[in-house]
């Protein structure tokens, strides 16, 4: 009997420890995501990833969409645009734009995920205006000029980015 109430005790604080966790879990995920937004306000809510973004475009020249992602680059001169990717892949990357040139990101946001609205677009890009973005990056002459034939791509036109807290423990 004594066994019996052991075990039905020790089941009892199982259960409860998973309770407790589950609502902790449950808590965390509801929390809002905060940040510095550019462009317009907008929230996480929605945002899906970078591969599900690419399953959404099988078969689609565009989509309009909320997406998380990660930054792989930022146009050192202004920061008028970004390449970002699923966890800083670079062979599946993305050029993000800005809505109407009206706002610019951090320079020095490479490797942090982002939030962003917009739609996803499949546009061919011209050997220029790839040059173009490989100065701004800070590639050097030999790599600029080893560019010479024009590359399809998929973009991303963003009308807000939301460049979300790190939190560093403190």
């Amino acid at each position: 009997m004594f066994r019996t109430v052991i075990a039905l005790l020790a089941i009892t604080t199982a259960v409860a420890a998973c309770a407790q966790n589950k609502q902790t879990t449950e808590e965390t995920a509801a929390a809002p995501v905060t940040g510095e937004t550019f462009g317009e306000a907008i929230t996480a809510d929605g945002a899906i990833t970078f591969d599900e973004l690419l399953a959404e475009l099988q078969g689609k020249d565009s989509v309009a969409v909320k997406l998380t992602a990660t930054v792989n680059a930022v146009c050192q001169m202004k920061g008028c645009w970004m390449n970002i990717s699923s966890d800083g892949n670079t062979d599946r990357e993305v050029m993000v734009k800005f809505k109407d040139y009206g706002f610019f990101v951090p320079k020095d946001i490479a490797g942090r995920q982002v939030i962003m609205q917009g739609y996803a677009y499949r546009e061919v890009t011209p050997v220029d205006e790839l040059r173009h973005y490989a100065e701004d990056a800070g590639k050097s002459a030999e790599e600029i000029a080893a560019i010479t034939e024009p590359k399809e791509e998929l973009k991303f036109l963003a009308s807000g980015v939301l460049l979300p807290t790190v939190n560093d423990g403190k």
